[in-house]
């Protein structure tokens, strides 16, 4: 409905209204509680025109919500196309890095195309670079899973 509250709770906060005021006092509260609601809003739009107009014309467009940090932050770092932001993330293809880093600690070979060929479970050396063995010497790499250990989770 409105500030984040039901139609159960509306009724509820009337039911406890009315038991705490009583029938007769109710108008009188609401009355008051709209007038006092009114002042405000009044005291914060005079407010609002008072700093604008002691801003001076350049800051005539200027509005109160870019001053909260989620709305500062939106507008000019997400929305500046002068950053080159929007490039930078999508350019960036998280799930082909996790692959890549996937594929080296599994021991598995980039082919020249991007997509992993599958290996013996060590990494020959490339290259450019040297393969890392992550077996101990005399050992045979594992082809089973390890058995589960329910006490190890």
């Amino acid at each position: 409905m409105f500030f984040d509250i039901g139609p159960l709770e509306l009724i509820a906060l009337v039911i406890l209204a009315i038991l705490v005021f009583g029938p007769e006092k109710l108008p009188k509260v609401i009355q008051d509680t709209a007038r006092f609601i009114r002042k405000v809003r009044e005291f914060s739009d005079s407010a609002r025109d008072d700093i604008r107009r002691e801003l001076g014309p350049e800051f005539k467009d200027f509005d109160f919500e870019d001053l909260n940090p989620k709305n500062f932050a939106r507008k000019h770092l997400l929305e500046n196309e002068d950053l080159g932001l929007k490039e930078i993330r999508n350019g960036f293809d998280l799930r082909q890095e996790l692959a890549e880093v996937t594929d080296a600690v599994n021991g598995r070979e980039i082919a020249p195309g991007g997509s992993a060929a599958s290996g013996t479970g060590t990494a020959a050396p490339s290259a450019g670079g040297s393969g890392v063995d992550l077996h101990k010497p005399g050992q045979a790499p594992r082809t089973d899973p390890p058995p589960y250990d329910a006490d190890a989770t």
